[in-house]
């Protein structure tokens, strides 16, 4: 058995937007959004570069890495934590490319690289929102509410 649970790649696969941190030359955190997340097996997540140039060459240079993957709405997720490996044109990378044919708008021209991380470490992320006995179903109603709000400007 795998490091990742069902429950961790459901959160994956629902979520995709994934926070990223690598480590820079410098030794300073840097921390980007990553749209593409995708879960390869047991032991590994998956991400395309589309516009990742930092990303890329802190990985090449240091491959330590973390994720998180919170849902937005209930206020749960995971950090997962392991070593990333860049991927680029060849036959790994075309093998990558088929898990990534359910995304539209041309973005398959756009990918540059992926990102394999090697999963060694799962930990889940629970809101201190939590800590006041608040359900899960309160949590997400009092999202609901916050994002409806928000989105309203878009009507």
């Amino acid at each position: 058995m795998g490091v990742l649970t069902d429950d961790m790649k459901r959160v994956v696969r629902e979520q995709r937007l994934g926070y990223i941190a690598t480590v820079c030359p410098d030794g300073t955190p840097n921390l980007s959004p990553k749209a593409t997340m995708k879960v390869w097996d047991d032991d590994h997540l998956v991400f395309a570069d589309l516009a990742s140039p930092g990303t890329i060459a802190n990985l090449r240079q240091n491959p330590a890495i973390e994720i998180n993957m919170v849902d937005h709405f209930i206020r749960k997720g995971y950090r997962f934590k392991g070593t990333a490996e860049v991927i680029g044109p060849g036959p790994e990378f075309d093998s990558v490319m088929t898990l990534f044919s359910d995304r539209q708008n041309g973005v398959h021209a756009s990918i540059r690289n992926f990102v394999m991380m090697t999963v060694t470490r799962a930990l889940p992320v629970i809101s201190p929102g939590y800590v006041n006995d608040v359900t899960e179903s309160q949590m997400l109603a009092q999202w609901e509410e916050y994002y409806a709000s928000v989105n309203a400007r878009f009507a």
